[in-house]
Formats: structure tokens, C-alpha cells, sequence
């Protein structure tokens, strides 16, 4: 079972699927991570999201960055945004990301920040998973070494 279902709207946001992914891996998270454009697959989104068990959910979304508020109109599921520097340095998809209208909140971390992205997922998933909380306090000891 997936704890964590990551969606990107583009092949071209690998690399932040990438970074989201390998961190998640790492702590041993399972996750499912897909590429599923809001604007150009909007049933195919429908569908995944309705009929996900995960957790927590993951956009990962430039330009419009409409794919981080689609999927938290379908859930009542936590959703963390990534925006992604695509055009205006990152700004367009930020505050596309961040201004959700009220009813319809999504956590938003910084541009480009996928592995915050993983790590808050991982707070989340935290709240209930006492082992998830202990590998979070490893991560944050490896800091001051």
C-alpha cells in the first residue's frame, strides 16, 4: 500500500519526482509516484485520486500549477504543492500553488523543493506512525554531524 502518491503534471518534472522519491526511498516510505496532466487528463486524475489509498498526496506542478488544487478538490486528504521554476522564476506557479481558495487548502513548499515536499509528507504520515517520527529525528541529528 502506498502511503504517499506523488503526481506530476509532465515527464519534463522528472527530476523533482526524482528528488521527492529518492528521499521517501531512503526512509523506507512506500509511495506510488505517477504523471498525470490536471489539464489534459482531468479523468484519468479523477479516477487516481478517488481510488487512492495513499495518505497524503503530492503535486508537482509548474506554469499554471493547477494539479496541486485539483487533486485537493477531490480529496479531503492532505496535499503538499511543489512548484516548479518553469517561467517568472518559480513566482507564477507559487502563488498558483498557495492561493487556494478557502475550502480547498494546499500545503505549499518552496520552489523547486521536492524533498521538503517528502519530508512533510513524512510528518504527516508521522502523527500515527511512531517509527516514521523516529527516522524524521535521525534526519534532523544527521544535520549537526
Amino acid at each position: 500500500m502506498a502511503k504517499v502518491a506523488i503526481l506530476a503534471g509532465s515527464k519534463s518534472d522528472q527530476k523533482t519526482i526524482d528528488d521527492v522519491t529518492s528521499f521517501l526511498k531512503e526512509n523506507g516510505v512506500n509511495f506510488d509516484a505517477q504523471v498525470i496532466s490536471a489539464h489534459r487528463n482531468r479523468k484519468k486524475l479523477e479516477d487516481y485520486v478517488m481510488n487512492s489509498d495513499a495518505d497524503v498526496f503530492i503535486g508537482i506542478a509548474g506554469l499554471s500549477a493547477a494539479l496541486p488544487g485539483a487533486i485537493a478538490s477531490l480529496t479531503t486528504k492532505p496535499v503538499i504543492g511543489v512548484p516548479l521554476n518553469v517561467q517568472l522564476g518559480g513566482l507564477d506557479s507559487l502563488l498558483s500553488t498557495a492561493q487556494m481558495p478557502p475550502g480547498v487548502p494546499v500545503a505549499c513548499v518552496g520552489i523547486d523543493n521536492g524533498k521538503n515536499a517528502a519530508i512533510l509528507a513524512m510528518e504527516i504520515l508521522a502523527l500515527k506512525e511512531p517509527s516514521i517520527n523516529q527516522k524524521l529525528e535521525n534526519y534532523r541529528k544527521s544535520w549537526s554531524k
